[in-house]
């Protein structure tokens, strides 16, 4: 099993980014898929979650109505669209899999992690 994220830079406050995470070794599309970051010295955050077909999605709150989850189930890869970003949103961001779409928040709950891709952002 591997997740491979990517997309992650150094980029201004307002600006746009988009994470891609590539999924392989298990079935993607009979699994939720999530993003969480971890700033540093903080505990790691949820960020995103979309279901196994991506019917139903959950952001948390400090990044609703400006980040949007996505899934491409025949690239087996999951995408988080980043727009109007903040300095706060600073940190390395994992993508996750877990094989039911359900108590997405909770880290202990994923099965697989990828590797991270760090995002920086300036004020």
């Amino acid at each position: 099993v591997q997740l491979q994220a990517s997309g992650g830079g150094l980029v201004q406050a307002g600006s746009s980014l988009r994470l891609s995470c590539v999924a392989s070794g298990f079935y993607f599309s009979t699994y939720a898929m999530a993003w969480f970051r971890q700033a540093p010295g903080r505990e790691r955050e949820f960020v995103s979650a979309i279901s196994e077909r991506g019917h139903m999605r959950n952001h948390a709150e400090s990044v609703r109505g400006r980040f949007t989850i996505s899934r491409d189930n025949a690239k087996y890869t999951v995408y988080l669209q980043m727009n109007n970003v903040k300095p706060e949103d600073t940190a390395v961001y994992y993508c996750a899999a877990k094989p039911r779409f359900s108590d997405t928040n909770s880290a202990p709950s994923y099965n697989y992690w990828g590797q991270g891709t760090q995002v920086t952002v300036s004020s």
